[in-house]
């Protein structure tokens, strides 16, 4: 199957969507946790994480077009902080359902059994299920011109982990949490580690 840029784009909307979704390969599934201005929870799952530097260390996010309600993205803009939170991949039906759209001001937490953790890290909310819970600082945001999406910038203030998935070098052992991943919208996995290998050296 060869699929030419002007066959792609006289796809049918539904099937383009999840055929390019999907093309992006496996990616991580994270809750991020945000309050609003009058102190709401909101809980919804992204899989567009994005390492962008560990020194500083730095998250990119990417957020869909701002043309309709996007409460995430709203209060991560007027907030200031949000939280990252990698769950385990027992909880994958409870985590798809936070992208159902609530009315504002409907905590996602409530209506699909999550619950709310907080520390002096951070004004919101972090999945107490959460194997992995990171404070975000936001710093900036950048929007995409060629389709309306936002990349929201953020800088890590604190990191929780259980210290038995970090490794004496610092890897962190995500597989062994079997946390959850997900691919396009809908499909959801755990990961299985092949290995580590060494830094590669070019062959003589």
């Amino acid at each position: 199957m060869i699929v030419s840029k002007k066959e792609l784009s006289e796809f049918e909307q539904r099937y383009r969507t999840a055929f390019v979704n999907s093309l992006a390969g496996f990616r991580q599934a994270v809750l991020v946790g945000t309050k609003s201005i009058d102190r709401k929870s909101n809980l919804a799952i992204f899989n567009s994480l994005i390492h962008l530097g560990a020194n500083p260390a730095l998250f990119g996010l990417m957020s869909r077009p701002d043309t309709v309600q996007r409460d995430t993205l709203q209060n991560i803009l007027d907030t200031k902080e949000y939280t990252l939170n990698y769950i385990p991949g027992t909880h994958y039906i409870k985590a798809h359902q936070t992208s159902a759209r609530y009315e504002k001001g409907i905590s996602e937490f409530e209506k699909v059994g999550f619950q709310e953790f907080f520390d002096n890290s951070s004004t919101a909310p972090f999945v107490a299920e959460a194997v992995v819970k990171i404070a975000m600082q936001y710093e900036q945001s950048i929007p995409i011109n060629l389709n309306g999406t936002v990349l929201i910038i953020g800088s890590i203030k604190q990191v929780e982990i259980n210290e038995s998935l970090v490794g004496t070098d610092g890897y962190i052992a995500l597989a062994d949490a079997e946390v959850l991943i997900s691919q396009g919208l809908d499909a959801y996995f755990v990961a299985k580690s092949m290995g580590r290998l060494p830094y590669a050296k070019p062959l003589l």
